[in-house]
């Protein structure tokens, strides 16, 4: 059921039907329906939203084998609802949402997808069951989408499909789009870095051709590496998400402000909605070191500070940083800074004395 924020956009959004063949088809109908003209040079189309419905753009690149690239970034006046053309074969469609959320459905079927911020989707329609977006008004749209013709591009991919992955080959063996697919989850930092170089990208001519085409399959690549990593238990997953990133953040920020207090890794990942697994596995890509050596390591630098900056003395800094044996935070200390913390201490204050 939809909630009310949607059926409020069903109410206020222009509706527009799209071809949806290739990306340059999508572009030339949204200047159509825009009523404006669309900037066409080598093998990419640009289309500038009209002020009376807001600003920004979208800018479509085709490459050969029936791949191509969409890049969407607007704030919309009017909330956009695109229904794409009925009873053709629709390219498959892998979506980065890069900001605000928005909908999607399949016509012909009760299921509603919200597709949020830092989320990926891949999309299969059928001639039955086409496709269509909602775009919100108001707040920023930002979306990369890939989209391969399936037909077109099994001549490249023909060879490799007895090897591939049996979830995999069922996706690229429906050239015909006769079967419904749906796959969301958070894409991956490397994902999010790829579409950056893509998108800024300022080469030209036939460099800045073979580059985007090469980023457009490394995006491809690493996002289906990525699809098959969701069919894992989330605790056996390899690849870390943006969203996990966030809450890997979340965690740094509270051992920092908690920093006398913190020790059991169970409690702090369930403090940030993640298991211990994937917390531990988002240290370790991120910084190189488990959540108890980083916490170790925050309590050293800590140490270091109060040193420099207080009249504290080695036992009061011990419990200011939450360790209860001088002895094991001086052992630690002097691992790091080669220095027992007294003789840092007597060191730093000496130095103080004679700058003051």
């Amino acid at each position: 059921m939809l909630s009310l924020n949607s059926q409020e956009l069903d109410r206020m959004a222009k509706k527009l039907e799209i071809r949806d063949f290739n990306v340059h088809d999508v572009v030339k109908d949204m200047a159509k329906k825009f009523g404006t003209e669309y900037d066409e040079k080598h093998n990419e189309i640009c289309i500038r939203i009209p002020d009376e419905l807001g600003s920004g753009y979208v800018k479509a690149t085709q490459f050969e084998n029936g791949l191509g690239v969409i890049e969407s970034d607007y704030l919309l006046k009017t909330a956009l609802y695109f229904e794409m053309e009925k009873g053709v074969v629709h390219p498959l469609k892998i979506i980065f949402n890069r900001e605000a959320g928005f909908e999607h459905s399949f016509t012909g079927t009760k299921e509603q997808h919200k597709i949020a911020q830092l989320e990926s989707a891949i999309l299969s329609g059928t001639s039955k069951n086409n496709h269509i977006f909602k775009m919100p008004a108001d707040v920023p749209v930002c979306i990369f989408s890939i989209e391969i013709n399936r037909k077109l591009f099994e001549g490249k991919i023909e060879s490799f499909l007895v090897e591939m992955d049996g979830e995999m080959e069922k996706i690229f063996r429906d050239v015909n789009g006769i079967n419904l697919f749906f796959h969301k989850s958070y894409y991956s930092l490397d994902i999010s870095k790829f579409i950056d170089e893509f998108t800024e990208c300022e080469l030209d001519g036939f460099m800045r051709a073979v580059y985007l085409e090469g980023k457009a399959y490394e995006i491809f690549t690493h996002h289906f590496k990525q699809y098959l990593d969701d069919l894992n238990e989330p605790d056996k997953r390899s690849i870390l998400r943006q969203a996990t990133v966030k809450r890997i953040q979340e965690a740094v920020n509270l051992i920092k402000a908690e920093i006398t207090v913190v020790d059991n890794v169970v409690d702090l990942a369930n403090k940030v909605g993640l298991n211990q697994n994937t917390l531990q596995m988002g240290f370790k890509q991120l910084y190189g070191k488990s959540v108890n050596q980083y916490i170790r390591d925050v309590r050293i630098e800590m140490a270091k500070v109060l040193i420099e900056t207080s009249d504290l003395n080695i036992t009061e800094i011990t419990y200011a940083i939450g360790i209860n044996s001088r002895s094991y935070f001086s052992k630690l200390f002097k691992e790091r800074y080669s220095l027992s913390p007294k003789q840092y201490l007597l060191k730093n204050r000496v130095r103080s004395r004679r700058i003051s």
